[in-house]
C-alpha cells in the first residue's frame, strides 16, 4: 500500500505567509501606536507667556474670535477654551480644525498656554439606499437608489511648530496689549 503526500507548490506556500505577514502587520500599527510616544519635554503643545493668568486666557479667547473660530466652552469654571473652524477646500472636501486650549498660572507673573489641535478631513461620499418592505420572515429588500453623505476620511493631532507659533505669535500680543492698556 503507497501513500501519496501532497506537497504544494513553493509559491502557494510564500503567498499564505506573505499575507499571513501583511495581516500581522496591520494588525499591530494601530493598536501599537501608542508605543511611538515619546513625552519629549520640548514640544510645540505649550508656551510660557509673561502675563498673568487672567490677562493670557483673555488673550486666548480674542486670538479665537479675531481668527474666525467659533468657540466651544463645556462649562464656565472650566479652564479649557476650544476653538473650532471649518474650511471648505473643494466641493466635496471639508477640513475642520479643532484647537482646545488650558491656561496655567505659573505663580511667577507668567502663565504657560497648552495648546493641542487635531484635524479632521470629511468628503462627500456616495452610499447606496435600500427599500425594505415584508412581514417577519418574508421580508424583501431592494436598492432604490444612492445618496451623497458627507463621511470623516482622516482625523490627526496637527504636529506643525509653525502652527502653534503663529498662535502663541498672537497670543502673545493681545496679552502685551492688554497690560499695557492697564496701566
Amino acid at each position: 500500500m503507497s501513500t501519496f503526500a501532497y506537497t504544494p507548490p513553493a509559491w502557494f506556500l510564500y503567498a499564505h505567509l506573505l499575507a499571513t505577514l501583511v495581516a500581522i502587520a496591520g494588525c499591530g500599527t494601530t493598536r501599537e501606536v501608542h508605543r511611538k510616544e515619546a513625552f519629549e519635554s520640548s514640544t510645540p503643545f505649550s508656551m510660557k507667556i509673561k502675563a498673568p493668568s487672567k490677562v493670557v486666557c483673555w488673550s486666548v479667547k480674542k486670538a479665537f474670535l479675531s481668527q474666525g473660530y467659533m468657540l466651544d466652552r463645556t462649562a464656565a469654571d472650566t479652564p479649557t477654551l476650544t476653538g473650532v473652524k471649518d474650511f471648505q477646500v473643494d466641493n466635496d472636501t471639508n477640513v475642520n480644525v479643532r484647537l482646545q486650549t488650558s491656561c496655567a498660572d505659573n505663580n511667577d507673573g507668567s502663565t504657560t498656554v497648552f495648546a493641542t489641535a487635531s484635524r479632521e478631513v470629511s468628503e462627500m461620499q456616495r452610499e447606496r439606499q435600500h427599500t425594505s418592505a415584508g412581514v417577519a420572515w418574508a421580508t424583501v429588500t431592494v436598492p432604490s437608489g444612492s445618496a451623497k453623505v458627507l463621511r470623516t476620511v482622516s482625523r490627526e493631532t496637527i504636529n506643525d511648530s509653525d502652527f502653534y507659533q503663529r498662535f502663541y505669535a498672537l497670543v502673545r500680543q493681545f496679552a502685551q496689549e492688554e497690560v499695557k492698556s492697564q496701566r
